[in-house]
């Protein structure tokens, strides 16, 4: 596979030989719910071509790093500070007392920690929060003798599977029935179990390829990466001589973490928080944790740089892969792909129009990875076609959160997924290696619960 960089550049590349391709066209933008911008259905006309020059297509990159700001430098920070807290010595201690108390039955944390962040992801729609987990779990999932493929899964596909079902998900399930005229949050039951199927198979899928990695090093798919092994070692075998304890200061600065992120979990469901708060948080948590457990202040700088270039790849993957949407943007041909599609989904036999718009709104994941983004775009349009071609309203929205949720750890255009594959240490061709059977799965999961909407005429 050649590299991440190389893929993402083709792709751009791909989008600008588009845009003299497929006629440029518009949407009228119009007032949404909360404030938001959506699109007129009814508005679309074809408008003069403009294609992406060479000069456009120069900038592209440089303005998708711009345009993806907050997740480039909340990666940056949120790497720089968990390297400080490694250097106080309290993410060892901690390590080591969940590996000696998990010794005898270290299968059992996958399920737990998979069902929690599902639930939390399907509760207040934060897939975001992988990137927060995994620095977290990533020193005892090594610790109990699995891999970092496997903090990624258990990070990623958890959150994956409750944003995806959206059980009161306001981002998805919420937005999208407010854009389809539906009562909030109805056509609950229905939801409830695509979580269930999803997260199973989710859980399934990570476990066994957990106990396969512990069984057997040589199976993981990190067998050989040299940062690997360091994490290997310093993880599975630096604590032999005896259980850590922790010095008076240390335990004061990990009472100080707790607090810091029982503000955080106050602050997303609370106050709204997001990347930004959430950095800055990080970074007076970096400085305050550090000076409390004893880190001087050179010592603490040192930290977050070492974290800086630990994590400096993911965060320039973030900004690269944005350059693909802001192509299709400057082109004025995201419009014409959306209209497109909407009359492509119109043309398919009724049972399988449901099917159609699946697909469709998995296809569009691609250039707007952010659900909010992609439902104010399509939704607008999948609503009204649904009337026409026989799908409920209901089924309509829940076509637009499986296609919308399920492309989001798989396409390398979805930057808060490579900024988590990043902080594990994970590259994306490695993770496709792993996810994509998980992902047919899902797929066909998908498929099963919209064909069963489209016979029965769902409406919740």
């Amino acid at each position: 596979m050649p590299h991440i960089y190389v893929i993402l550049f083709v792709f751009s590349a791909i989008a600008a030989v588009l845009t003299y391709i497929v006629p440029a066209g518009q949407y009228d933008r119009v007032p949404g719910p909360n404030g938001r911008t959506t699109i007129d259905p009814n508005s679309y006309q074809v408008i003069e071509s403009n294609p992406v020059g060479p000069v456009d297509f120069m900038l592209a990159i440089p303005k998708g790093l711009m345009d993806a700001g907050a997740v480039v430098f909340f990666t940056f920070i949120i790497g720089g500070m968990f390297m400080v807290l490694r250097r106080t010595g309290i993410i060892e201690i901690g390590v080591d007392k969940l590996t000696r108390r998990f010794a005898n039955n270290s299968i059992v944390i996958i399920p737990v920690l998979m069902t929690t962040f599902a639930v939390i992801a399907t509760l207040i729609g934060t897939q975001e929060l992988a990137l927060v987990y995994v620095p977290v779990i990533l020193p005892l999932m090594i610790a109990l003798r699995f891999d970092s493929v496997t903090a990624a899964a258990v990070a990623l596909c958890a959150t994956t599977a409750g944003f995806t079902a959206g059980v009161l998900n306001p981002i998805n399930t919420g937005l999208g029935q407010q854009l389809a005229d539906l009562p909030l949050y109805s056509g609950l039951l229905l939801r409830v179990l695509a979580f269930a199927a999803i997260l199973l198979a989710g859980i399934f899928y990570v476990t066994r390829y957990a106990l396969k990695v512990r069984d057997n090093p040589a199976l993981s798919l990190m067998d050989g990466d040299a940062k690997e092994a360091d994490k290997r070692h310093r993880y599975q075998h630096g604590n032999d001589e005896g259980m850590l304890t922790a010095t008076p200061r240390q335990k004061w600065a990990a009472f100080a973490t707790f607090a810091f992120f029982a503000t955080l979990v106050w602050g997303v469901l609370t106050q709204g928080w997001f990347m930004m708060e959430m950095a800055g948080l990080f970074v007076i948590m970096g400085v305050v944790v550090g000076l409390i457990a004893g880190l001087k202040t050179e010592e603490i700088c040192e930290g977050f740089n070492e974290g800086f270039r630990d994590v400096l790849v993911g965060a320039m993957i973030c900004g690269i892969a944005r350059a693909v949407a802001v192509v299709l943007e400057e082109g004025q041909i995201m419009d014409t792909l959306v209209y497109g599609l909407g009359n492509l989904v119109g043309g398919f036999p009724a049972i399988f129009s449901a099917i159609g718009m699946f697909f469709a709104q998995l296809g569009f994941n691609f250039v707007i990875p952010s659900g909010s983004g992609q439902a104010l775009v399509t939704m607008p349009i999948m609503a009204p076609l649904s009337d026409l071609v026989g799908v409920t309203r209901q089924t309509a929205v829940l076509a637009y959160q499986l296609g919308d949720g399920l492309g989001n750890i798989l396409y390398p255009t979805s930057g808060y997924f490579m900024a988590t594959l990043a902080l594990a240490g994970v590259t994306w061709n490695k993770w496709v290696k792993f996810f994509l059977p998980l992902f047919a799965t899902w797929i066909a999961i998908a498929m099963g619960f919209l064909i069963f909407a489209q016979i029965t005429q769902w409406v919740g």
